[in-house]
């Protein structure tokens, strides 16, 4: 089970810090990753951390703005957004899957049920 928490409502410029709980099975094997979904728009890929902890971005547009981290003891994953900006407006999802991340969301087994982050 993943359970994500964090999300708000920001002004442009403002930050936030989702952090997703996993319960259940340890990140030490398994890579966990966010993505998010705005109204009317596909879900895409923000970012991603493997089981050594190397955290992977989707887009450049992300870099330098998200921070993604992985504390294993706490099973717990951090998605630090600092400038955020009205189109990061989206439901965001954690998910994770055993063994190397995958290229997309059909490769992710497990899912959150999301957090709302709006920017205005």
């Amino acid at each position: 089970q993943l359970v994500e928490s964090g999300g708000g409502s920001v002004q442009a410029g403002g930050t936030l810090r989702l952090s997703c709980v996993a319960s259940g099975y340890s990140y030490s094997d398994a890579c966990v990753a966010w993505f998010r979904q705005a109204p009317g728009k596909e879900r895409e890929g923000v970012a991603s951390v493997s089981a050594s902890g190397r955290p992977t971005y989707y887009a450049d547009s992300l870099k330098g703005r998200y921070t993604n981290s992985l504390d294993k003891r706490k099973r717990t994953m951090y998605l630090q957004m600092s400038n955020l900006q009205p189109e990061d407006t989206a439901m965001y999802t954690c998910a994770a899957r055993l063994g190397l991340c995958g290229s997309g969301p059909h490769d992710y087994a497990y899912w959150g049920q999301g957090t709302q982050v709006t920017v205005s």
